[in-house]
């Protein structure tokens, strides 16, 4: 049972349950909020004790993030924080409890460097893979996982979501219903995902509930799990990187990128809200984009040409 997290002060509690409820917002993105509002309400705590968020002023916040930014924090994560205070400091100042937003007009000006994330080479997801025994029901469950978040790029929340429904057996497909975002997609499975998935269904015997169950209590398989069933898979494997679920994630769409799928499909696959955000994968591509402006310099004449050659050529051979 998840543990139940304690509640914020009543006027953001309100906030939240109107984002809820009103705007009817997706789970996971009040959870989300509600995890800025905490974090900031203790570091603030801290700093200015006796005074709430809605009492602070403009200074106080960029005194804050200053300092979160010296910790380490990402440029992407401190402009969403700033969002989601904005949108509370909104819902104070409607509500007639403040004289006005002081983040209103404030927007962090934005310099996130894309960092390469952390992935595995071909050969070592294979490997992965490989090393993963099959000769009990839970071996070749975790097997199985596996094959899923590398073959399928899902999130490890996702996989834990998943329902034997959510498959579809005559396209061959994954219906990913929980996602971030409340972005649901719809996902090709491999063909050799595909076989070991529909094997380990057939042994199970199941036609309904959680896709993936734990062994003793038989119920939906926690992320927590995961984690360990992955990096036992490593250790197996002999990779001495730290490799998570995420890991094979990353693995998926680097592969893809590495094989020029266009970066919009795999923004799909992903799950992501827009292609921007599936950018961290073109550390792929060190040479592709100076060789794709290159090619405006080629002479279309010459270049018809040498196409003509090359098919002269062929047809002698």
């Amino acid at each position: 049972m998840a543990k139940r997290q304690p509640k914020l002060a009543p006027l953001m509690e309100g906030y939240l349950e109107y984002k809820g409820t009103v705007e009817r917002l997706a789970e996971g993105t009040i959870k989300d909020i509600r995890c800025t509002l905490r974090r900031v309400s203790e570091d603030m705590a801290e700093r200015h004790p006796e005074k709430t968020l809605w009492e602070l002023k403009l200074t106080d916040y960029i005194a804050w993030l200053e300092g979160e930014t010296r910790k380490g924090y990402s440029t992407l994560g401190l402009c969403k924080n700033v969002s989601h205070l904005r949108g509370f400091l909104n819902y104070v100042w409607k509500s007639g409890r403040a004289d006005r937003n002081v983040l209103a007009d404030y927007f962090p000006e934005y310099r996130q460097v894309l960092k390469e994330p952390e992935s595995l080479t071909i050969e070592e997801a294979l490997r992965l893979v490989s090393e993963c025994p099959c000769s009990t029901p839970t071996e070749r469950r975790d097997r199985v996982m596996i094959m899923l978040l590398y073959g399928c790029g899902l999130r490890t929340g996702e996989l834990c979501d998943l329902k034997i429904r959510d498959l579809s057996v005559e396209r061959r497909e994954l219906h990913v219903k929980k996602a971030k975002g409340d972005i649901e997609r719809i996902i090709p499975i491999p063909d050799v995902v595909f076989t070991e998935l529909l094997a380990y269904l057939q042994e199970r015997k199941g036609r309904s509930g959680a896709m993936f169950l734990t062994e003793r209590k038989r119920r939906p398989i926690r992320q927590l799990i995961v984690g360990e069933v992955v990096r036992a898979a490593a250790a197996r494997a002999k990779i001495d990187r730290h490799v998570t679920p995420k890991t094979l994630r990353h693995s998926f769409a680097t592969h893809l990128m590495d094989r020029g799928v266009d970066i919009a499909i795999i923004s799909r696959l992903m799950g992501h809200s827009s292609p921007t955000e599936s950018g961290v994968y073109l550390h792929v591509l060190p040479g592709r984009q100076r060789e794709a402006v290159e090619l405006l310099d080629d002479d279309p004449d010459e270049q018809e040409d040498i196409e003509e050659s090359t098919e002269d050529d062929e047809a002698d051979a």
